[in-house]
């Protein structure tokens, strides 16, 4: 009973752990430093404590090692999940359309998004088409790439995260 209370212990402890690493990451990204060493600091500490625990045991084996390992891969896909729900921040789309007409752009701006458009010349040498560039926030990319796609289903979409975004339009 002892030896699966341990294994529960390393294996929580380790979601906690990877979660907090796989945040910190982003908020670095973000230039969020100060958060980012703060959660550095508490997921070192827990890395600490949970090793030492582990390494010291006298009835280790297969089984805490597993639970280290388990800890790790949920604590990764945990850590992503809170990181794409909470962090939040900007995303560069840009959308290549053949189509020359005003629909696309118009009911793009009409669901309050601001967008510039650029003609463009492909390999052709011609006027091919237009590039959309929208900057806007992450939580509002796919409501953008699922208007795109009802109004021109073969239009390319190039979703780029944003490091600083200032001025510009934002509803």
């Amino acid at each position: 009973m002892d030896i699966l209370l341990i294994c529960l212990k390393i294996f929580f402890a380790r979601i906690l752990d990877v979660s907090l690493g796989t945040v910190r990451t982003m908020l670095i990204v973000k230039e969020r430093r100060l958060v980012a060493a703060f959660i550095g600091f508490v997921e070192a500490l827990i890395w600490f404590l949970i090793v030492k625990e582990a390494l010291t045991l006298a009835t280790s084996g297969i089984y805490v090692a597993a639970s280290y390992a388990g800890g790790f891969a949920v604590g990764t896909y945990v850590g992503t999940s809170l990181a794409k729900k909470y962090i939040i921040g900007k995303v560069m789309v840009q959308v290549f359309t053949h189509n020359l007409e005003d629909v696309l752009v118009d009911e793009i701006r009409k669901h309050g998004f601001g967008v510039t458009v650029l003609e463009y010349k492909g390999i052709s040498g011609t006027k091919d088409g237009r590039m959309l560039n929208i900057s806007i926030n992450k939580s509002k990319e796919k409501n953008l790439r699922n208007l795109i796609k009802e109004y021109d289903s073969s239009a390319f979409i190039v979703v780029n995260e944003s490091k600083y975004v200032e001025n510009g339009y934002f509803k």
